[in-house]
């Protein structure tokens, strides 16, 4: 016959144990706060330039590129007497449906400037569906020392050029191409002959890729290398793509 209390052996002998856990170890959430990975995805931050000026330039790509139609982006012309971003337009009204948003970060893949991020805040919930869309101000990266509230005018450059492409003397890497593969700034009036270092490096990056998602692929032609087949004239053979 089977003993109906064996079963809660287990939780017998666990039931009257004491705990090694103590003091603030022993609190549990809210009161403690979680542990969240580095690399969660959660709350967006609209993210600034070390002068302070915003990264966002009104482009509208990460509203188009939001599958659940929960961001609204609308953009205006700077001025030299306000200037919020460093380049010809700033994202004047940012709002985000967190009602809506699914949290899926295309938006961040769709952003040219890096101006939106995601956090690892995870507590979005609040007491009403109005606190739930959230507003530029809510969304902008906090001021750092150093950083000086827009509008101003730009303080690492002349132009946009110095932002976008990491002038040596603005601290921000060149954009154009992989780190660690940064070729000195080349001004762009200059005339620049085919196949650059840079051009040529980034290249090949894209040439690697491409292999390592399509073994069997070439690379499309690139003016810049002087060579590649283009998959598009590949036969049923050799296009995977032809036979589905």
């Amino acid at each position: 016959m089977v003993n109906p209390v064996a079963g809660f052996g287990v939780t017998f002998s666990t039931l009257f144990r004491k705990t090694q856990i103590k003091g603030d170890q022993a609190r549990m959430y809210p009161e403690r706060p979680a542990m969240i990975m580095p690399r969660y995805h959660g709350r967006h931050q609209l993210n600034r330039w070390p002068d302070g000026l915003e990264k966002c330039v009104g482009c509208e790509l990460c509203a188009w590129a939001c599958p659940a139609d929960a961001i609204f982006v609308e953009g205006a012309d700077n001025t030299e007497e306000e200037r919020y971003s460093p380049g010809e337009r700033y994202g004047r009204v940012y709002q985000i449906n967190y009602l809506r948003c699914i949290l899926c970060g295309f938006c961040i893949e769709a952003c040219p400037t890096r101006a939106l991020t995601m956090t690892n805040e995870f507590e979005l919930a609040d007491t009403s569906r109005e606190a739930m869309i959230l507003e530029k101000d809510q969304l902008l990266a906090p001021l750092l020392p150093g950083m000086e509230q827009p509008p101003h005018p730009r303080r690492l450059g002349d132009d946009e050029r110095a932002y976008f492409l990491g002038l040596p003397d603005t601290g921000v890497r060149d954009t154009r191409m992989p780190e660690g593969q940064q070729d000195t700034y080349v001004d762009e009036s200059e005339a620049r002959p085919v196949g650059t270092p840079w051009i040529r490096a980034g290249s090949e990056v894209r040439k690697e890729m491409r292999k390592q998602f399509h073994p069997d692929y070439s690379m499309p032609a690139d003016p810049a290398l002087g060579g590649g087949q283009d998959v598009r004239t590949l036969g049923p053979a050799k296009n995977k793509g032809a036979e589905r």
